[in-house]
Protein backbone atom coordinates (compact mmCIF):
# COMPACT_ATOMS: atom_id res chain seq x y z
CA UNK A 1 0.00 0.00 0.00
CA UNK A 2 1.88 3.00 -1.03
CA UNK A 3 2.65 6.02 1.54
CA UNK A 4 3.18 9.59 0.60
CA UNK A 5 3.70 13.10 2.01
CA UNK A 6 0.76 15.41 0.76
CA UNK A 7 1.33 18.95 1.10
CA UNK A 8 -0.85 20.40 3.76
CA UNK A 9 -1.59 23.74 4.79
CA UNK A 10 0.85 23.24 8.24
CA UNK A 11 2.96 21.29 6.57
CA UNK A 12 3.27 17.62 5.03
CA UNK A 13 0.79 15.42 5.66
CA UNK A 14 2.08 11.58 6.43
CA UNK A 15 -0.82 9.23 3.82
CA UNK A 16 -1.03 6.26 2.74
CA UNK A 17 -3.30 5.44 -0.59
CA UNK A 18 -4.94 2.28 -2.09
CA UNK A 19 -5.63 3.14 -5.82
CA UNK A 20 -8.28 1.16 -7.83
CA UNK A 21 -8.10 -0.88 -11.16
CA UNK A 22 -11.21 0.45 -12.65
CA UNK A 23 -11.63 3.82 -14.55
CA UNK A 24 -12.95 6.56 -13.20
CA UNK A 25 -13.43 4.77 -10.28
CA UNK A 26 -15.04 6.84 -7.19
CA UNK A 27 -13.14 8.16 -4.69
CA UNK A 28 -12.85 8.29 -0.68
CA UNK A 29 -10.96 9.93 2.21
CA UNK A 30 -11.05 8.65 5.46
CA UNK A 31 -10.46 10.23 9.08
CA UNK A 32 -9.40 9.05 11.89
CA UNK A 33 -10.08 10.03 15.88
CA UNK A 34 -8.87 12.53 18.14
CA UNK A 35 -5.39 13.32 17.55
CA UNK A 36 -4.90 14.17 21.53
CA UNK A 37 -6.51 10.69 22.27
CA UNK A 38 -4.30 8.35 19.93
CA UNK A 39 -6.10 8.67 17.38
CA UNK A 40 -4.47 8.13 13.46
CA UNK A 41 -4.91 6.37 10.17
CA UNK A 42 -3.51 3.03 11.55
CA UNK A 43 -7.10 2.74 14.21
CA UNK A 44 -8.34 -0.56 13.53
CA UNK A 45 -12.04 1.24 13.10
CA UNK A 46 -10.18 3.60 10.41
CA UNK A 47 -8.88 0.96 8.65
CA UNK A 48 -11.47 -0.68 8.83
CA UNK A 49 -13.63 1.84 6.94
CA UNK A 50 -10.89 2.37 4.53
CA UNK A 51 -11.22 -1.44 3.40
CA UNK A 52 -14.69 -1.56 3.14
CA UNK A 53 -14.35 1.06 0.40
CA UNK A 54 -11.27 -0.30 -1.38
CA UNK A 55 -13.36 -3.63 -1.72
CA UNK A 56 -16.16 -1.89 -3.30
CA UNK A 57 -13.35 -0.83 -6.37
CA UNK A 58 -12.93 3.06 -4.52
CA UNK A 59 -9.72 4.87 -4.83
CA UNK A 60 -8.95 4.99 -1.08
CA UNK A 61 -7.05 7.27 0.95
CA UNK A 62 -6.16 7.96 4.58
CA UNK A 63 -3.99 10.00 6.40
CA UNK A 64 -2.78 11.53 9.74
CA UNK A 65 -3.77 15.27 10.58
CA UNK A 66 -1.63 17.88 11.74
CA UNK A 67 1.05 16.69 14.28
CA UNK A 68 0.31 12.73 14.45
CA UNK A 69 2.97 10.55 13.14
CA UNK A 70 5.14 12.02 10.50
CA UNK A 71 2.55 14.90 9.48
CA UNK A 72 4.27 18.55 10.20
CA UNK A 73 1.99 20.70 12.92
CA UNK A 74 0.02 20.35 16.21
CA UNK A 75 -3.25 19.99 16.93
CA UNK A 76 -5.70 22.91 15.29
CA UNK A 77 -8.80 22.37 17.06
CA UNK A 78 -10.69 21.09 14.60
CA UNK A 79 -10.10 24.17 12.01
CA UNK A 80 -7.01 22.95 11.34
CA UNK A 81 -7.93 19.29 10.85
CA UNK A 82 -10.85 20.73 8.66
CA UNK A 83 -8.07 22.04 6.24
CA UNK A 84 -5.78 19.25 6.45
CA UNK A 85 -8.90 16.95 5.36
CA UNK A 86 -9.94 19.45 2.32
CA UNK A 87 -6.06 19.73 1.22
CA UNK A 88 -5.87 15.71 1.28
CA UNK A 89 -9.03 15.53 -0.53
CA UNK A 90 -7.48 18.57 -3.10
CA UNK A 91 -4.88 16.61 -3.55
CA UNK A 92 -6.25 13.35 -4.18
CA UNK A 93 -8.42 14.15 -6.49
CA UNK A 94 -5.83 15.75 -8.12
CA UNK A 95 -4.21 12.37 -8.88
CA UNK A 96 -6.91 11.25 -10.89
CA UNK A 97 -7.62 13.13 -14.35
CA UNK A 98 -10.82 10.85 -14.61
CA UNK A 99 -12.85 9.69 -11.26
CA UNK A 100 -16.69 8.48 -10.39
CA UNK A 101 -18.13 10.05 -7.50
CA UNK A 102 -16.36 11.50 -4.15
CA UNK A 103 -17.14 10.88 -0.87
CA UNK A 104 -15.79 11.69 2.32
CA UNK A 105 -15.85 9.11 5.69
CA UNK A 106 -14.75 9.25 9.41
CA UNK A 107 -15.16 8.36 12.91
CA UNK A 108 -15.50 9.92 16.11
CA UNK A 109 -13.24 13.08 16.09
CA UNK A 110 -12.85 11.92 12.83
CA UNK A 111 -16.92 12.24 11.51
CA UNK A 112 -17.27 15.50 13.33
CA UNK A 113 -14.49 16.63 10.84
CA UNK A 114 -16.13 14.68 7.84
CA UNK A 115 -19.22 16.69 8.30
CA UNK A 116 -17.31 19.81 8.85
CA UNK A 117 -15.52 19.34 5.64
CA UNK A 118 -18.37 18.39 3.11
CA UNK A 119 -20.37 21.51 4.64
CA UNK A 120 -17.25 23.80 3.67
CA UNK A 121 -16.11 21.90 0.53
CA UNK A 122 -18.61 21.46 -2.72
CA UNK A 123 -18.68 18.03 -4.70
CA UNK A 124 -19.23 15.31 -2.22
CA UNK A 125 -21.46 12.69 -3.34
CA UNK A 126 -22.02 10.88 0.22
CA UNK A 127 -20.62 10.01 3.38
CA UNK A 128 -20.10 7.85 6.00
CA UNK A 129 -20.46 9.20 10.20
CA UNK A 130 -19.18 6.58 12.27
CA UNK A 131 -19.89 7.50 16.49
CA UNK A 132 -20.02 10.86 15.94
CA UNK A 133 -20.15 12.84 19.06
CA UNK A 134 -23.57 14.60 19.00
CA UNK A 135 -22.95 16.30 22.29
CA UNK A 136 -19.56 16.39 22.79
CA UNK A 137 -18.86 18.36 19.23
CA UNK A 138 -20.77 21.51 18.13
CA UNK A 139 -22.67 20.21 15.03
CA UNK A 140 -24.78 23.98 14.62
CA UNK A 141 -22.92 23.94 11.28
CA UNK A 142 -24.92 21.16 9.92
CA UNK A 143 -28.09 22.81 8.06
CA UNK A 144 -28.76 22.54 5.57
CA UNK A 145 -27.49 19.01 5.16
CA UNK A 146 -25.45 18.88 1.34
CA UNK A 147 -25.70 15.54 0.55
CA UNK A 148 -26.77 11.71 2.05
CA UNK A 149 -25.06 9.37 3.99
CA UNK A 150 -25.45 6.93 7.11
CA UNK A 151 -24.81 7.07 10.53
CA UNK A 152 -23.43 4.12 12.38
CA UNK A 153 -23.47 3.79 16.10
CA UNK A 154 -22.89 0.83 18.77
CA UNK A 155 -25.77 0.57 20.92
CA UNK A 156 -23.31 0.48 24.35
CA UNK A 157 -21.19 2.87 23.33
CA UNK A 158 -19.19 4.36 26.81
CA UNK A 159 -17.71 7.42 25.24
CA UNK A 160 -20.12 8.65 22.83
CA UNK A 161 -24.38 8.28 23.87
CA UNK A 162 -26.11 6.17 21.18
CA UNK A 163 -29.42 7.91 21.35
CA UNK A 164 -27.79 11.19 20.99
CA UNK A 165 -26.92 10.08 17.45
CA UNK A 166 -30.24 9.01 16.66
CA UNK A 167 -31.37 12.43 17.52
CA UNK A 168 -29.00 14.10 15.14
CA UNK A 169 -29.52 11.53 12.29
CA UNK A 170 -33.20 12.33 12.71
CA UNK A 171 -32.10 16.22 12.44
CA UNK A 172 -30.28 16.16 9.72
CA UNK A 173 -33.47 14.39 7.94
CA UNK A 174 -35.46 17.36 8.62
CA UNK A 175 -32.37 18.97 6.97
CA UNK A 176 -32.87 18.16 3.40
CA UNK A 177 -31.23 15.19 2.98
CA UNK A 178 -31.53 11.51 3.95
CA UNK A 179 -29.69 9.75 6.37
CA UNK A 180 -29.48 6.32 7.10
CA UNK A 181 -28.93 5.46 10.82
CA UNK A 182 -27.64 1.53 11.81
CA UNK A 183 -27.71 1.03 15.16
CA UNK A 184 -25.04 -1.84 15.80
CA UNK A 185 -26.25 -4.09 19.23
CA UNK A 186 -23.94 -4.92 21.67
CA UNK A 187 -20.51 -3.05 19.78
CA UNK A 188 -18.92 -0.36 22.12
CA UNK A 189 -17.30 2.68 20.69
CA UNK A 190 -14.34 0.77 19.09
CA UNK A 191 -16.55 -1.86 17.67
CA UNK A 192 -14.05 -4.50 18.94
CA UNK A 193 -16.18 -7.41 18.57
CA UNK A 194 -17.64 -6.55 15.58
CA UNK A 195 -15.67 -4.90 12.68
CA UNK A 196 -16.59 -7.45 10.65
CA UNK A 197 -19.81 -6.10 10.96
CA UNK A 198 -18.85 -2.70 10.80
CA UNK A 199 -17.63 -3.35 7.18
CA UNK A 200 -20.00 -4.99 6.17
CA UNK A 201 -22.66 -2.34 7.38
CA UNK A 202 -20.86 0.27 5.19
CA UNK A 203 -20.74 -2.06 2.16
CA UNK A 204 -24.10 -2.90 2.32
CA UNK A 205 -25.18 1.06 2.51
CA UNK A 206 -22.70 2.13 -0.47
CA UNK A 207 -22.67 -0.58 -2.62
CA UNK A 208 -26.49 0.49 -3.00
CA UNK A 209 -25.68 3.98 -3.23
CA UNK A 210 -23.13 3.57 -6.35
CA UNK A 211 -25.46 1.09 -7.69
CA UNK A 212 -28.04 3.56 -8.31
Amino acid sequence: MPETLIPGPAGHLEARFQLSKAAAAPLVTVLHPHPLHGGAMNNKVTYTVFKAFAGLGFSALRFNFRGVGRSDGSYGEGDGETDDAIAAMNWFESQHDDHGDVWLAGFSFGAWITARTFMARPGIAGFVLIAPGAIKYDWSFFDPCPCDGLIIQGSVDGIVAPDTVEALAGQLNQQGCSVAFEMIEGAGHFFENDIELLQQTIADYVSDRIAD
